[in-house]
């Protein structure tokens, strides 16, 4: 979230400087205005309709103006929100329940895997992190499928991770990371049980419990 607030504000900053004005008036509109649409969007998108960003993002754009004036002062309710999100003071509603019920799947795994059940552990604690990356693409306005043949075939969770990227949710260090969690889970959802350790199911659990906090949904 915060890579994505922060691109929006650096994209302002670099039309500022082409800019002889304060009020981007010598730059063409069509680049002050999609700028302004793409930072409402991402305030949307981020805080939520109901949010106090939201509705003044939208009392700006509704007062109207100058292009220019309106996209910064859009931007001021981006940086605001971008130091908020640093805070941990953003958190919504159906994001406590995500995270309340894939707090409960990764407790479940950790009891697996107390009595010895490392295999089950791996897929529930993988298949919680698939879960997860839907959630962050639905968040991010990514779709989860694509059409084919006239048909809408689910996106594979690898390419779910890619996109996720694509649109700033994470780190490419992040992405790495899930790609090998992933595989693990891949071994243990289709019995190939001696290539993975307990160890290595223990660290699993502990780090998608991790990255679900870092990266709520």
């Amino acid at each position: 979230m915060v890579i994505q607030l922060k691109k929006l504000t650096e994209e302002y900053n670099a039309l500022l400087s082409l800019s002889k004005y304060d009020d981007l008036s010598d730059l063409q509109v069509a680049r002050v205005i999609s700028l302004t649409t793409s930072a409402r969007a991402a305030i949307e998108r981020i805080a939520g309709k109901h949010s106090a960003y939201y509705r003044q993002a939208e009392e700006i754009i509704k007062n109207g103006g100058y292009p220019g004036y309106v996209c910064s002062q859009i931007i001021g309710v981006v940086d605001s929100l971008k130091i908020d999100v640093e805070l941990g003071y953003l958190k919504s509603h159906e994001e406590l329940i995500h995270g309340e019920l894939f707090s409960d799947f990764i407790e479940m795994s950790k009891h697996l895997i107390s009595e010895g059940y490392k295999d089950p552990a791996a897929v529930i604690a993988g298949t919680t992190l698939e879960s997860h990356l839907k959630n962050l693409c639905i968040k991010f306005s990514i779709d989860l499928t694509f059409e084919k043949d006239g048909k809408n075939i689910s996106k594979k969770a690898d390419v779910l991770n890619s996109e996720l990227v694509k649109e700033g949710a994470y780190s490419k260090l992040d992405q790495k990371n899930i790609t090998a969690w992933l595989d693990l889970r891949n071994k243990a959802a289709h019995g190939h049980y001696g290539e993975y350790t307990k160890e290595q199911v223990d660290l699993l659990i502990n780090s998608i419990s991790n990255f679900i906090a870092r990266h709520p949904a």
